[in-house]
């Protein structure tokens, strides 16, 4: 019996941990098991034919919000070119509503929550034909009615089988690893809520996995454990065992940044720099709000773990934000982003609530009066206290922030404009109107095009004379594009003499041996004073930016010359 196991990621760079678990957990069975990754963005025919060409008895998806109407229509599709196919679904979009799609006719079974002995079972019980009444954890259609064979106990964590073999096939893309299922806290908006049992894996084991992603020189491995440090022996166990094992790939988590104590901190400042990255869900800073979706956070404490961490510099932290929580308005929210942003992370992440089936937000939105879409992702449409206009105008201030704030390639531009506005958010909510007022949200805009509208932003909303803010402009551009076919609006200051002059210093300064790879202009503005310490100082300045290191600049003063 040959079975497909598909995914239909959200991005060619994602991989799929759910079908990698299904496979591996039952090579013991004997039957012909494929696993199929597509993204979203892939032809609809292309990935039928695909899938199709396998010749399977049993094809499975795995199913999210982000492409269950995908999964839709191209199980419909299989439908008509094979009705012989027997199609199941798994995953967290269809596990709390599994009953419509087995009336829509677009599957045949549904394997409810945690899958691997189910699938199991279920596998057995095609290969020899067993009753599928005796399959625990699985719903079907017998003669028009809904069978729900009951759930199943959570699997003992080290009962799971490391999912992967030979990591060719996940080149370039990122691998997704779990040590921990469940959550004890208990947020309405999550669907990790309704699972508060939280297991582990045996902690050599993990030390042992995580070292053959090291030694396959892995780029980054992402944990999907939904509370990473929740057990300060197990997390502390696995960060400084990474530590002193080095190597060359990073690893992501997912932590509460209140529960950090200082042991941990100051573990954490003995990673290089690189080796871990940290999302931090924040939410909202209105502790009324926190209380409104059952979420406790330590605010101070929070702030205080983030600077510590920030301090060092060795560790990229990402702060999610989300906007439409029950109770919080547009006051609210501009307050929790200016709070966010003052800290000065590497990404703000602002979201948008999706009530989700199965959490309890989804039960409660009638009380909280929160309209939301009816269509996958189930994004917030508005609430009686946050407008419809207010989240589209936030989208827009979302869209703005991950542009500007979020690459780093704008970074003393973005710096010399929030001078010129009162807080953070007006900053970015004026920039997310212009862009929208210009129509660039729906247009494809150039890497140079983006600076170009940026220096629009500020002679239309600022007024000043733009000359200064074109050297921070034409700063950033240089940093982090190509030299060659540079736009005409960023004006070249330097003459050729003057750049052959300091060619020739640059040549006399130590280690710099190669001119080949540079690229020298002149600034009226001290770049470095300003870059350095905040202070605008008008003095011409030559800058030399390394084209084989976006980070190795030097700045010459003409004083020195």
């Amino acid at each position: 019996m040959k079975v497909v196991l598909a995914a239909l990621n959200s991005k060619f760079i994602h991989s799929n941990l759910a079908i990698r678990y299904l496979k591996k957990y039952t090579e013991d069975l004997d039957y012909d098991c494929i696993l199929k990754e597509y993204s979203i963005n892939d032809n609809m025919d292309n990935v039928l034919y695909d899938i199709i060409k396998q010749r399977p008895k049993v094809i499975g998806f795995s199913v999210y919000i982000w492409n269950v109407e995908f999964v839709k229509k191209l199980s419909r599709l299989i439908r008509l070119v094979d009705e012989e196919i027997t199609i199941f679904y798994g995953g967290p979009e269809i596990s709390f509503n599994g009953e419509e799609y087995l009336k829509e006719n677009y599957t045949d079974y549904i394997i409810n929550g945690e899958g691997e002995q189910t699938y199991k079972e279920y596998i057995e019980a095609l290969l020899n034909n067993y009753d599928m009444h005796n399959v625990r954890g699985i719903l079907y259609l017998e003669k028009g009615n809904i069978v729900n064979t009951g759930n199943r106990e959570n699997l003992d964590m080290n009962n799971v089988v490391f999912p992967y073999d030979n990591l060719d096939e996940l080149e370039n893309k990122i691998v997704y690893y779990e040590a921990s299922r469940g959550c004890p806290f208990s947020c309405k908006y999550c669907l990790s809520s309704v699972d508060r049992n939280v297991r582990f894996l045996n902690l050599n084991r993990v030390l042992k996995e995580l070292k053959f992603f090291v030694d396959n020189e892995v780029k980054l491995v992402k944990f999907v454990d939904r509370t990473f440090n929740i057990n300060k022996e197990f997390s502390i166990g696995i960060w400084s065992y990474l530590i002193k094992l080095g190597g060359k790939t990073r690893f992501h988590f997912e932590i509460s940044g209140d529960l950090l104590d200082e042991e941990e901190i100051a573990l954490l400042k003995t990673a290089p720099k690189g080796l871990f990255q940290f999302e931090v869900g924040v939410q909202t800073t209105n502790p009324k709000i926190l209380e409104n979706i059952n979420r406790s956070s330590d605010l101070i404490r929070l702030d205080s773990n983030i600077c510590e961490i920030r301090s060092q510099g060795n560790i990229s932290q990402h702060l999610d934000l989300i906007a439409g929580l029950p109770g919080e308005d547009i006051g609210s929210f501009i307050t929790s982003f200016n709070h966010v942003y003052n800290l000065n992370i590497e990404e703000i992440q602002l979201g948008f609530l999706k009530v989700l089936k199965g959490s309890p937000m989804h039960s409660e939105h009638k009380e909280w009066k929160t309209v939301y879409s009816p269509y996958p992702p189930y994004e917030v449409l508005k609430t009686s206290t946050m407008s419809y206009e207010d989240i589209n105008r936030l989208k827009r201030v979302e869209q703005v922030v991950d542009k500007y704030y979020n690459s780093h390639k704008f970074n003393l531009s973005i710096q010399y404009l929030l001078s010129r506005f009162q807080s953070s958010f007006e900053l970015f909510y004026e920039l997310g109107e212009f862009f929208y007022e210009k129509n660039y949200f729906t247009i494809s805009l150039s890497n140079a095009g983006y600076y170009q509208a940026l220096l629009q932003f500020y002679e239309n909303k600022v007024g000043e004379d733009s000359h200064i803010f074109l050297q921070f402009i034409k700063f950033d551009y240089l940093k982090f594009n190509s030299k060659r076919g540079i736009p005409g609006f960023i004006r070249g200051e330097i003459e050729k003499k003057e750049k052959n002059e300091i060619k020739i210093l640059y040549y006399k300064m130590p280690k710099n041996t190669n001119t080949k790879h540079v690229y020298i202009d002149k600034f009226t503005v001290d770049i470095e004073e300003y870059t350095n310490e905040n202070l605008l100082v008008l003095d011409n300045i030559y800058v030399i930016f390394n084209q084989d290191n976006i980070d190795d600049i030097q700045f010459i003063k003409m004083n020195k010359i």
